[in-house]
């Protein structure tokens, strides 16, 4: 192309917006102004008002339109074109650089051994599931940690839609199993804690399972399970050599699977809680011959249905065949001990009992003399719960050898009616363990005003200033009075739940259920506005 040819294209390049802007008028430069194009507003005129609104401007006649879109690709086509003509031939481009891939994000960069604490720590709080399942699928490093089997010490395995019918429960607790078969193996290798969950029918081979691939098991749940037999509990006790407790509360679990696994496996067990039935009494006299010399925890409470049959279990020969006993727990038991007899020798007790709950919702035949016959060789007792023991009495407690009870329960709930209660010694209790009680529960009693008012004035003389432990007062349905409450409060700072639903010489508005320190401290408030002034 001639020189001049190409310097004519270029100057109508540039003369043709100008033209442009000539031919527009005042009017549209004003308008351009207060909406420029592309700004993202468009401006609207109606009678008296001019809206500037944000969007695109309103809809052009379809004519209209095709003319500036044509008008702009012609302007566009030569502008292309003339530059295109004279522009110079230029090197060609440089290859693009090769793309950097994307950063993984933080949770790749976090070393392995880090993950694996903050697991730990997630873990111990709440489990590990459903965490641990939902961690795996954040990346592949997350993965990996999540798949630990040191992460994986505590389980609990409840096949789903409990209540289900049976056909369909079995094709869901197989289905599980088959899940199992390749879990167990690679995750639960270290397992330490299991507890199975509403098992029917697979509960052999889940546990088969657990004796062959996790030998650090210590500790065993079957809660509503059935199917358990003597063979299965065996072969669990030889493979895990570490197992050392056992709950079958709430499951069918015949007394001869359990009195061979105490056979095989009483030597190491510490730990056993079972439920009453007419079974219990073989396991009791496996106990009772010793069977498990280091036991440290035996609890028997009643099932779902209450059983009113009277469980016979002697004092003396329990503390013989478990002289390790730590914490006792005959819970809702009609228990109905062996009388001692007048040529029997006093048993040698329970030297290292710390815990003794005998509470039942129904008045038992626990006195003075039973407790005795459990409790004189065991002075580091320091908790006590004889909730509906309505035999006991203040005397009875205070010849105890324990100096430093910190939790005392004598409630007696919706049985008191049927009963005469003492109405004198509650000063007994509370001058023996007044600075050791962090927990004293006297709901029901029938001490009468003057002698809770001495009692519960032992929390406020402190010699020496020491600190009172206090933090948990139950006087339901007790005749305490508002100037005993009030100064109870103001003597212990560290009360954190006062109970005084019933309390009949208490007005309204104050007899309920105190938790925390600013309700305790409300409840004070409300006291001494309601108080009399002194005389």
């Amino acid at each position: 192309m001639a020189p001049g040819v190409a310097r004519r294209a270029r100057q109508r390049v540039r003369i043709l917006p100008l033209a442009g802007a000539r031919s527009r008028s005042a009017e549209d430069w004003w308008w351009d102004r207060l909406a420029p194009s592309g700004s993202g507003y468009h401006l609207l005129q109606s009678d008296s008002m001019l809206l500037v609104l944000p969007g695109p401007g309103p809809a052009r006649p379809r004519a209209q339109r095709r003319a500036a879109s044509r008008t702009q690709r012609l302007r566009l086509h030569g502008a292309r074109a003339a530059v295109a003509k004279a522009k110079p031939r230029t090197a060609p481009a440089p290859a693009p650089a090769p793309q950097q891939e994307p950063d993984p994000g933080w949770g790749d960069r976090i070393p392995l051994e880090i993950l694996l604490q903050i697991f730990g720590l997630l873990v111990a709080a709440d489990g590990p599931i459903p965490f641990l399942g939902r961690a795996a699928r954040v990346c592949r490093r997350w993965h990996e940690a999540a798949s630990q089997p040191a992460l994986w010490h505590t389980l609990t395995l409840s096949p789903p839609l409990a209540g289900r019918p049976a056909k369909s429960g079995t094709k869901t607790e197989k289905k599980l199993l088959a899940s199992l078969e390749w879990l167990m193996p690679s995750r639960f290798s270290q397992l330490q804690r299991l507890t199975l969950i509403h098992w029917k029918s697979q509960v052999h081979p889940v546990l088969k399972l657990v004796s062959e691939s996790c030998p650090r098991l210590t500790f065993l749940k079957l809660s509503d399970c059935h199917g358990v037999t003597p063979d299965t509990l065996i072969m669990l006790a030889k493979a895990c050599p570490q197992l050392h407790s056992l709950d079958i509360q709430h499951s069918m679990v015949e007394s001869t699977a359990v009195v061979s696994f105490l056979e095989e496996a009483g030597p190491r067990m510490r730990k056993l809680w079972l439920t009453y039935s007419s079974q219990t009494t073989a396991i009791l006299g496996a106990l009772l011959g010793s069977c498990c010399p280091q036991l440290q925890l035996l609890e028997v409470s009643t099932g779902l249905n209450h059983n009113s049959t009277p469980l016979q279990l002697p004092v003396e020969a329990l503390q013989k065949g478990c002289p390790q006993l730590q914490v006792l727990r005959l819970l809702n038991l009609m228990w109905l001990p062996k009388p001692s007899g007048r040529a029997m020798t006093p048993g040698p007790g329970f030297p290292r009992l710390e815990e003794l709950c005998l509470a039942s919702s129904t008045c038992n035949f626990v006195s003075n003399e039973v407790l005795d016959r459990l409790l004189h060789g065991s002075p580091h007792l320091r908790l006590l719960d004889l909730r509906g023991c309505a035999r006991i009495t203040p005397a009875g407690l205070h010849d105890l050898p324990c100096q430093e009870l910190e939790q005392l329960h004598l409630g007696l709930y919706g049985i008191s009616d049927r009963l005469t209660l003492a109405k004198e010694g509650s000063l007994l209790l509370t001058q023996k363990w007044c600075h050791t009680l962090q927990e004293l529960d006297l709901s029901g009693q029938g001490f009468s005003e003057k002698d809770l008012e001495q009692a519960l004035a032992a929390f406020s003389g402190t010699p020496g200033g020491s600190h009172l432990a206090l933090c948990s007062l139950n006087l339901r349905g007790t005749r305490v009075t508002p100037s005993t409450v009030s100064s109870v409060i103001s003597s212990c700072p560290g009360l954190l739940y006062l109970n005084l639903e019933s309390c009949r010489c208490l007005r309204r508005g104050l007899k309920r259920a105190y938790r925390g320190p600013e309700e305790v401290q409300w409840c004070l408030q409300q006291l001494l506005t309601s108080l009399p002034p002194p005389s």
